[in-house]
């Protein structure tokens, strides 16, 4: 009986289950509901995203991007391409950073806990870049381009650590990497050399939230338990110590020596005492001499005594200031040339001076003989062509000249008179505007006046933001302590008009405070513009 309700149970089953399908869903088609029951079912009430609050939102979104809840973020979808497309070399840098910048990490591990040797079997970020979630972007007064990425990662990396403990080699995997952190980005400082910046700067502001699993020889070591967290806040105080703000992660862009500013570093004192026995360049048997002094690598005119009328063995004792960048390159070139109303000044002789065969802060004075050109390499002529006794000495800027600290309670400081005195260089560096309008047009260009020197930026056409990033240095025997620069900004018609010239604003900058602080950097609003702001930044180097 046994078998045979078996059986009889098997084939119910196999002729009851089509049938009753069939039936089910014939009733399903041709039935209807009854009237009263559709008054119960409501059509769903739809709302725009607008008039949700935020609880709703995220019940619908299950993630809703930086971009769509804090306006500071922009989307970056084009950069998430970006990245996709750069991964696979951007793996490579950013593996061979982090074998550099482990090593030392492991080095300190090695004779501890019975450990011999720590290294990377595998490193591979795999084959999933970041996403950007969005990215702020901020505004400085200095020479940078300052972000905030927000980055998560789910990657699907390939790194295995080999530790040999008492000889027996361990290969520790990390599985299931999550990474999410929101670090600083600095591109510093902006630069006029492709591509535009020196230095990659990378710090993190907060903490980033780090997930991973560990798997020795096929176990998941994070099973054991109280494992998981120690090991997660070594990994997270080994991050924040090496880029956790203020430290930060330094990646050089461009050389230093192709970086094309420099800041100026000292002033050489030249004095041009005289010259002896120069050519005679007239026919009348005679000449009328002067000097052009300048340095190697400056755009700068030539400094220039004045001209001595009829004489070959000419005094002129005339002191210059030259501004110097880099004392072990440059080279100051002396030249003694014919002054003549007609036609070009010829050369009577030249001759160079290294600076760096000079000591500095010690007068050095030389006495040398003319030459023909400055090809040395060339034979020269037997005609002797004089000489020039010149005196020079290279004053340093002291490292942190202007920054005088003055004494709250009357301490035992040196009078101001004693910290404020001596020779400097005042540095204006007239970086941009903004807002700034013309009735008839907009071509602005900036005039800087100081003590009767009146120096001029290029002219942008066309724009109410210029960006002219020109600086302008004069050399001062005093500090200028009750001085002022007064800048300008004008637009001029590029073609012949009537009113050519119109006034877009001024400003007048007591450099009292340069003076003290050895630099201001600040927006000042433009006198006579209804928006205008005008950006400069002045610092003051004494020697």
């Amino acid at each position: 009986m046994g078998l045979l309700s078996s059986l009889l149970g098997f084939l119910g089953f196999g002729f009851g289950l089509p049938i009753g399908l069939v039936l089910g869903f014939f009733f399903f088609i041709y039935s209807r509901p009854h009237h009263h029951h559709r008054d119960h079912v409501k059509d769903p009430v739809i709302r725009p995203l607008h008039e949700m609050d935020m609880s709703s939102l995220e019940e619908i979104l299950s993630e809703i991007p930086l971009w769509v809840k804090c306006p500071d973020y922009e989307r970056v979808d084009w950069l998430n391409k970006f990245l996709l497309d750069m991964w696979p070399y951007l793996d490579k840098a950013i593996c061979a950073t982090i074998r550099s910048t482990t090593e030392p990490i492991f080095a300190e591990y090695i004779g501890k806990y019975k450990i011999q040797a720590i290294e990377f079997e595998h490193l591979s970020l795999g084959t999933l870049p970041p996403i950007i979630h969005g990215i702020k972007v901020y505004q400085t007064n200095e020479k940078d381009l300052l972000m905030e990425p927000a980055i998560k990662w789910a990657g699907n990396p390939n790194i295995i650590l080999m530790l040999k403990i008492m000889s027996i080699p361990i290969r520790v995997q990390l599985v299931d990497l999550q990474v999410f952190a929101a670090p600083r980005v600095a591109l510093k400082p902006l630069v006029p050399t492709f591509p535009c910046f020196a230095n990659l700067v990378v710090s993190l502001m907060e903490r980033p939230h780090v997930d991973f699993g560990l798997k020795i020889l096929g176990g998941d070591v994070m099973s054991i338990p109280g494992l998981y967290r120690l090991v997660q806040e070594i990994i997270k105080k080994q991050v924040a110590s090496l880029y956790l703000w203020p430290r930060s992660l330094d990646i050089p862009v461009l050389d230093s020596s192709s970086v094309a500013i420099k800041k100026p570093v000292g002033i050489l004192h030249a004095k041009v005492v005289r010259a002896m026995k120069l050519l005679k360049a007239d026919l009348l048997g005679t000449s009328d001499p002067y000097v052009k002094l300048s340095l190697t690598g400056e755009k700068l005119p030539a400094k220039k005594t004045t001209i001595k009328k009829k004489n070959l063995n000419p005094e002129w004792n005339e002191n210059f200031k030259i501004i110097v960048k880099d004392p072990q390159s440059q080279v100051l070139h002396l030249e003694v040339f014919d002054w003549d109303k007609v036609g070009g000044h010829d050369r009577l002789g030249m001759q160079m001076v290294p600076l760096k065969v000079l000591t500095p802060y010690e007068t050095k004075k030389l006495t040398l003989d003319l030459l023909k050109h400055t090809d040395l390499s060339d034979p020269q002529d037997k005609k002797r062509r004089g000489q020039i006794m010149v005196e020079l000495n290279f004053v340093p800027f002291k490292q942190d000249s202007a920054k005088f600290i003055y004494p709250v309670d009357g301490g035992s400081e040196k009078s101001s008179d004693e910290q404020l005195s001596g020779a400097g260089l005042l540095s204006v560096i007239v970086q941009g505007a903004e807002d700034v309008e013309g009735e008839h047009h907009n071509n602005p260009f900036a005039f800087v006046h100081f003590r009767g020197e009146k120096k001029k930026t290029k002219m942008i056409r066309k724009t109410r933001d210029p960006r002219w990033n020109e600086e302008f240095q004069f050399t001062l025997d005093q500090p200028p302590l009750h001085d002022k620069i007064r800048i300008d900004v004008v637009s001029k018609r590029t073609r012949f008009s009537f009113r050519s010239k119109e006034s877009l604003g001024h400003v007048e900058i007591n450099l009292n405070d340069v003076v003290h602080n050895g630099r201001i950097n600040e927006k000042y609003h433009l006198i006579d513009s209804k928006h205008g702001v005008i950006h400069v930044e002045i610092r003051w180097d004494t020697v």
